[in-house]
């Protein structure tokens, strides 16, 4: 591009504000959880929790297949920025609380409205294009 060819900067438009001003979460908030789903292990952790809706931590664990210090380091992180949720319970045959996971309903969102909307439309355009 010609140095001629470029706008003014007057004319540079701003973007409008990426959140509407009664958001529940701050821009910092939604950028951490779109950080902690860019992991592959978060992102499986999360895409495992959506499929069962809720399961124990060695449930999870077995099911993604991760070594356990970095099971827990990564399933903290997907808790922390609140796209997995925590919670004890006890069962009628135990004697102590049994933790459980589950999708918060921003942790379904972002993976099915984010991610996973973006695999489907990539998937579409191989499919229209090859």
């Amino acid at each position: 591009m010609a140095e001629t060819d470029r706008r003014p900067t007057d004319e540079v438009r701003q973007p409008e504000p990426p959140l509407p001003e009664e958001s529940g979460l701050t821009l910092e908030e939604h950028l951490a959880m779109q950080r902690a789903i860019g992991h592959p292990t978060r992102f499986r952790i999360l895409r495992t929790l959506v499929a069962n809706d809720e399961l124990s931590a060695a449930e999870l664990k077995s099911a993604v297949d991760v070594e356990s210090h970095n099971f827990h380091y990564h399933l903290d992180e997907l808790v922390d920025v609140g796209l997995v949720d925590k919670r004890q319970r006890r069962t009628a045959d135990s004697r102590g609380f049994y933790t459980y996971y589950r999708p918060t309903a921003m942790g379904r969102g972002i993976l099915e409205h984010g991610v996973e909307e973006l695999m489907r439309r990539e998937r579409g355009f191989n499919d229209a294009y090859s």
